[in-house]
């Protein structure tokens, strides 16, 4: 009889020490779980899916890297519960021992600053691992997140091409239409400039064309090659700010210029025409 009594001793004292505990932990995992779903409750999870009972899936997820880490912090929580409840109670396990033995009141206060004490302390170990999950679940969301926007950027360049690439591509086209560009220059009769900051290539073949059209034009760097150009071929450059603008800004090359624009490019060819008469 003896024995039996201080095994439901023993008993009732495990249990009133480790319900607590386990009150605690509960607490605290609803708390970590809510903290990182925000509460939002779904029935999703507990309908029947053919792909639980996968054996083959099973076993990938047992031994994968996430159920590995998941059963070494689940180790850890064991352990480090079982150091701190035996660090508090080992102190006063003579004490624990004798509990039976003590007035009701006096052994009320002292299992009441026991579980007080191990409560504490597994409650400040619980909200440690809950701040130190909850880290790492946002890591591994935010490292997610990146992965996701680089995919879709792979994806992206895959169906649209490499944007370097294609911006090779496109300077290269760029640089032989200038080249063809300038291959033209030397058919105008005449560039009309803005100093150096404008330079349009005139052409016009009186009987041929309608009106006349723009070979070539430039600003900056691509109008001092225009103007070089001309001027290795004996074109006639002449200076008309308003005109120069007015025209690299109103028409595309190889097009004819607008109709309000006669009057005064048909002024320069008729300077230059004079100009080639004296020279003859």
């Amino acid at each position: 009889e003896s024995v039996q009594l201080i095994y439901i001793q023993v008993t009732i004292i495990f249990m009133m020490i480790t319900l607590p505990i386990l009150l605690v932990s509960m607490g605290s995992n609803i708390l970590i779980v809510g903290a990182q779903t925000r509460f939002i409750l779904t029935m999703s999870q507990i309908k029947f899916k053919y792909e639980r009972i996968d054996l083959i899936k099973g076993f990938q997820k047992l031994f994968s890297l996430r159920s590995i880490f998941e059963l070494i912090k689940s180790l850890i929580k064991i352990v480090v519960l079982a150091v701190i409840v035996y660090s508090t109670i080992n102190p006063k396990m003579n004490q624990l021992i004798g509990l039976f033995n003590m007035e009701f009141t006096q052994a009320l206060a002292f299992l009441g600053s026991l579980i007080m004490s191990i409560v504490s302390s597994v409650g400040m170990f619980f909200v440690f691992l809950a701040l130190a999950d909850y880290a790492y679940q946002w890591y591994e969301y935010e490292k997610n997140i990146r992965m996701s926007k680089q995919d879709i950027k792979e994806e992206y360049r895959q169906m649209e091409g490499d944007p370097q690439v294609k911006g090779k591509i496109k300077e290269r086209q760029r640089m032989m239409s200038q080249r063809r560009m300038m291959q033209n220059v030397p058919k105008a009769d005449v560039i009309i400039r803005n100093p150096t900051h404008y330079a349009i290539a005139i052409q016009y073949q009186m009987g041929q064309q309608r009106a006349p059209i723009i070979l070539a034009k430039g600003m900056d760097n691509v109008a001092l090659k225009i103007i070089d150009v001309a001027k290795k071929h004996d074109i006639p450059s002449i200076e008309n700010k308003p005109l120069a603008r007015g025209l690299y800004e109103a028409v595309e090359i190889n097009q004819e210029i607008p109709e309000k624009y006669y009057h005064a490019v048909a002024e320069v060819l008729a300077f230059v025409y004079q100009l080639k008469k004296g020279k003859e």
